[in-house]
């Protein structure tokens, strides 16, 4: 059944609806903003109302050559109207699954956006504290500055789109269901709420074409794309590509105890690493739980702001690190390759990766990029004592280099800290002092005795034994 003429909608919504969609269309680098799932939810629902032409032009040559081609059948009205308002609840499904507006969504896929400006603009040198006109020109082309600020005012535009209006060109569209569904407004986010949890101040500006430099400035700092949005990442085998952590671990560089020589020595590679001079691979060896890939993790959140990225790598991955590698070296950001928990089997021939990026093969180690691996063994590579030769042996001639080779391994990051077991003393003080920054309110001799109950029933004595010493305290009090 089509549509007869007095069901016709306002031919004006029609032409909004119309410019919306073209507007949508015509981004020239900033597509990537509609990418995402509530993007595509967007763009379908604009397209499936728009399909209201198709019953508007009974007679028209242009729409029966295109039905006939899809060798279909006239649109059935009831079925169109149908399709308007699963569009519509797809939209509003994907908005209220990633708990956001319309207007943050769009903001947060801008600044994340990556694209030729973008990219420029994360690069643009450090020397240049203020860009403004004049310097922007020097170092970006005519034509991208333009279809930047081509694509800006497009998506101010949408931003400017009240969700209530989608729904009335629902209702005006499609009629009302008769049902309270109609009165369903989705939440537009005012301006100034939306400003309080922005790094940026342009959303509220009447011309974003003017934000020019202000993403300059954050493209910058933050950087753009999968980097710009996360600070933690895996190495996602299946896909072959990094994934990131939207949670990564939060500890702190304050709240680890103890071991403050090798915490320093780290502090100054990494020091070294975020202003851009050579930094060394380190090698964090030693006895369980001592804080070894906590000091890792922590380093990341110390020194976020600053650029660091942290790319967690399994030691099965290996093999991939030089296509892991590759995008690195042209990226703005800093990055530690955390391989925990290192060892390798006498016949594990993964160690062999690891070595090229250690050392240096065809491809060389970018300057922006350092290995940090943990291990309980000094010698990543187990050795066994019937592998030493003998002089009756007749196997292989040179023996001793095959031993050396594997002995020789973890030489070959410039740094090895050593963290020794936790005796009796430094265990209290760590207990102790993670126990103040908890705000514990427990006697200190109880609190001693404890401690030593504790690790005499559990773990031992270890910087990961008082955390969760201390972290039983904690639930404990909170339940009396």
């Amino acid at each position: 059944m089509a549509l007869d003429k007095t069901d016709r909608p306002p031919q004006e919504d029609v032409v909004k609806i119309q410019n919306y969609y073209q507007q949508a269309a015509s981004l020239l680098l900033y597509q990537s903003v509609l990418d995402g799932a509530i993007g595509k939810a967007f763009i379908r629902l604009l397209e499936t109302l728009l399909a209201i032409e198709i019953l508007d032009i009974e007679a028209d040559y242009s729409t029966a050559r295109m039905l006939a081609a899809k060798n279909a059948s006239p649109v059935n009205s009831t079925v169109w109207i149908a399709s308007c308002r699963r569009a519509y609840g797809q939209w509003c499904f994907a908005l209220a699954a990633n708990q956001i507006s319309w207007q943050q969504y769009l903001i947060q896929q801008l600044l994340a956006a990556d694209n030729p400006f973008s990219q420029q603009a994360q690069r643009l040198p450090a020397t240049i504290e203020n860009p403004n006109e004049s310097n922007l020109a020097n170092h970006f082309a005519p034509s991208t500055l333009a279809a930047a600020r081509y694509d800006l005012a497009i998506l101010h535009s949408l931003y400017c789109l009240p969700t209530e209006q989608i729904g009335a060109w629902l209702q005006g569209l499609c009629g009302s269901t008769g049902s309270d569904a109609d009165d369903v407004d989705l939440p537009a986010v005012q301006s100034s709420e939306l400003a309080s949890t922005l790094p940026v101040a342009f959303p509220d500006s009447l011309d974003w074409t003017d934000a020019i430099r202000e993403l300059t400035v954050y493209y910058r700092a933050q950087g753009v794309g999968l980097f710009g949005q996360f600070t933690a990442f895996r190495w996602n085998a299946a896909a072959g590509r990094l994934a990131g952590i939207s949670t990564p671990d939060p500890i702190r560089l304050a709240q680890l105890v103890s071991y403050d020589h090798p915490k320093q020595q780290l502090i100054q590679n990494t020091e070294f690493l975020l202003q851009g001079h050579t930094a060394q691979n380190v090698l964090l060896y030693g006895s369980r739980g001592a804080g070894k890939s906590s000091l890792v993790k922590a380093l990341l959140n110390e020194y976020r702001d600053r650029g660091l990225r942290l790319i967690e790598v399994p030691k099965a991955d290996l093999p991939n690190l030089p296509q892991i590698l590759e995008p690195l070296s042209q990226a703005p950001q800093k990055f530690i390759i955390f391989v925990d928990d290192l060892s390798f089997e006498d016949d594990d021939e993964d160690f062999k990766a690891l070595k090229v990026v250690l050392e240096g093969g065809v491809m060389a180690r970018p300057q922006n990029v350092v290995v940090y691996a943990t291990s309980n063994r000094r010698h990543l590579i187990r050795e066994f004592f019937d592998e030493r030769p003998r002089p009756k042996d007749a196997d292989e001639i040179q023996a001793w280099d095959t031993v050396q080779e594997k002995l020789s391994f973890s030489d070959r990051f410039g740094i090895t800290l050593t963290f020794s077991p936790a005796d009796q003393p430094t265990y209290l003080t760590i207990v102790r002092e993670l126990a103040a920054q908890a705000g514990l309110k427990i006697e200190a001799d109880n609190l001693d005795w404890r401690a030593r109950q504790w690790a005499t029933r559990n773990n031992g004595r270890s910087g990961r034994s008082a955390r969760q010493f201390v972290d039983f305290l904690i639930a404990e009090q909170k339940t009396q």
